[in-house]
């Protein structure tokens, strides 16, 4: 069967906490991504971006020796192969933090307790430059990539270090978090000399256009001439915020660009100013 040439590859991972989100993300950005089945390559024939799905520690590989141009995997993956890629974006979800755990009953209390002790982890070149600039350059790593979790209740290492996102799998090992190493999240990286950086840039600007989208929404309300300069104060706007006299000489119309996060807390203060017929409309993609 031939495969459909791609002016530009981007790599998403084939599964797990990143691979729903970065199709949700690439879709929205105007790409139709084939996902179903056993299906690992697929190419947007509006676009011809080609979407290759791989394990998301082998991404930052791919991108760094450029056999793909762009990939989306977790920041923590890319620290941990210390490879040499460009971080364009960090895309603000696959939030996480990687962190030493313990068994609950366990007498270690800092990470220099761990001093010739057993780690097991999935992040080995992490683990030991966090251990030793901690002290504790002696601990024994054990490089594991199956369950790590299960390892410490199980005696099969004194510690481990992992990704933790609601802590829940800690508590439900009998864990512990001893210390947080790193935060972490979902990265767009690329490679540093790109086949075709038009179409690159191309895209880049488009999952800006989602991004942005997604962090704020537009707000319509009327109010009162008099609260006017209060208004533009609570709401001033990405520059500033579109204002329409009403057939009503008392009052404005405006619409204004507002950030999602705090939004309810600029509603509440619109309200108290006398503001009216307040309404919000999410976007779906923006371009700033």
């Amino acid at each position: 069967m031939n495969t459909p040439r791609a002016s530009l590859r981007i790599a998403i991972p084939s599964k797990g906490r990143l691979r729903d989100r970065s199709v949700e993300l690439l879709t929205r950005a105007g790409l139709r991504v084939r996902s179903e089945g056993r299906r690992l390559y697929s190419v947007c024939s509006e676009t011809g971006v080609g979407v290759i799905f791989a394990s998301s520690q082998d991404i930052p590989s791919l991108v760094a020796e450029g056999s793909v141009e762009l990939g989306v995997t977790g920041s923590d993956l890319v620290r941990e192969k210390g490879v040499s890629v460009d971080e364009h974006r960090r895309l603000d979800f696959g939030k996480c933090r990687l962190s030493v755990a313990v068994h609950v009953d366990s007498p270690y209390r800092v990470p220099k307790d761990l001093c010739g002790k057993r780690v097991g982890s999935k992040f080995p070149q992490l683990a030991r430059t966090f251990f030793r600039e901690q002290g504790a350059s002696d601990v024994h790593l054990i490089e594991i990539q199956g369950a790590v979790e299960a390892m410490g209740p199980l005696g099969m290492v004194d510690a481990i270090v992992e990704i933790v996102e609601t802590g829940t799998s800690l508590v439900e090992n009998d864990l512990r978090e001893l210390a947080e190493i790193l935060r972490a999240e979902a990265v767009l990286i690329g490679t540093r000399e790109p086949h075709d950086a038009i179409s690159r840039d191309r895209l880049l600007r488009r999952i800006d256009g989602v991004l942005v989208a997604a962090r704020y929404s537009m707000l319509e309300y009327n109010c009162p001439t008099t609260a006017v300069d209060r208004a533009k104060g609570i709401t001033p706007g990405f520059s500033a915020p579109t204002i329409q006299q009403t057939s009503d000489p008392a009052w404005v119309a405006v619409k204004v660009m507002v950030e999602k996060r705090g939004l309810q807390s600029v509603v509440d203060r619109l309200q108290e100013i006398g503001c009216v017929a307040i309404l919000e409309t999410e976007f779906i993609h923006a371009r700033l």
